[in-house]
């Protein structure tokens, strides 16, 4: 299934793509995509549906963040090796985590605002995981069946932010509108490999980012596993796994940032797209 929540912001409602694209309204069978809606059974319960029973959803509505009231928003650092190598970077004997603030969280295509003052912002696409049940101490080999699905991640990130006003990563990937995620969640029976999903972002039509999951250092299993050794995940945390090569900073010869204007386009192999456009706070 591809579920989604739609509408303005304060007045989304619950949704799901048909297979032929269609947006269908679930708001009849359940109040929202929450962490309550996440579970096997629930799913379970959303897929006895028949999709063309349900009312179409006409115009093009706004797709609004995939999930309400997500607890976590948890990010893996340097977890393609083609990225690190790009960057210079040592391989991590470990998942790199920081956290991203949840204030950051937009729908998929909602514009990014650059702060204040802010000339090093830099796009990153990743896969997105949400957590479908609590997990706490999973194994590797059990590690998928605690996810409830996937989406797109755009840590858009400040690097003058993140590397240069002394603390943590965090500061640079928390700024608000820096996380744009969807516009579907895609559960995972419809994911059977999310070692293998092809990724690409464009900026004003020009490729920046090519990649593929298959070069993450660390697995979606290996990461949720190492998680959940530290934390308690919960049903409606995000797991964000990392970039692929063609982070702006990172261009030779010169980086290139994002200025107002620039438009942003993501798409990610059975996960749909996300475009956003780039303003800057005065």
């Amino acid at each position: 299934m591809k579920l989604v929540r739609y509408g303005n912001k304060g007045s989304e409602r619950p949704g799901l793509i048909d297979s032929s694209g269609v947006l269908r309204d679930l708001s009849q069978h359940t109040p929202d995509i929450s962490p309550k809606t996440l579970g096997d059974g629930a799913l379970d319960e959303l897929r006895k549906l028949e999709p063309n029973s349900l009312p179409k959803v006409e115009g093009t509505p706004r797709f609004a963040p995939i999930v309400s009231n997500i607890g976590k928003f948890l990010c893996i650092g340097l977890n393609y090796s083609d990225h690190a190598a790009e960057t210079g970077a040592a391989i991590p004997e470990h998942p790199i985590l920081f956290l991203k603030a949840n204030s950051a969280i937009i729908g998929a295509n909602d514009n990014v605002v650059m702060p204040r003052g802010s000339t090093h912002t830099d796009w990153e696409i990743e896969l997105g995981v949400i957590i479908g049940r609590e997990t706490k101490y999973v194994s590797e080999e059990q590690a998928l069946n605690h996810v409830a699905g996937y989406c797109i991640v755009n840590d858009v990130s400040e690097r003058h932010f993140q590397n240069r006003l002394t603390g943590q990563w965090t500061k640079g990937k928390s700024c608000d509108t820096f996380g744009p995620i969807g516009p579907w969640l895609v559960t995972r029976d419809e994911i059977p490999d999310p070692q293998s999903l092809a990724m690409l972002l464009e900026v004003n039509g020009k490729q920046m980012q090519t990649g593929n999951t298959s070069t993450m250092i660390f697995t979606v299993a290996q990461i949720i596993s190492h998680l959940s050794e530290l934390m308690t995940l919960h049903p409606g945390d995000i797991i964000s796994t990392g970039t692929p090569p063609g982070v702006g900073a990172a261009k030779k010869p010169n980086p290139i940032f994002l200025k107002q204007g620039d438009i942003m386009e993501l798409q990610i192999s059975g996960l749909g797209n996300q475009r956003q456009v780039i303003s800057q706070d005065l």
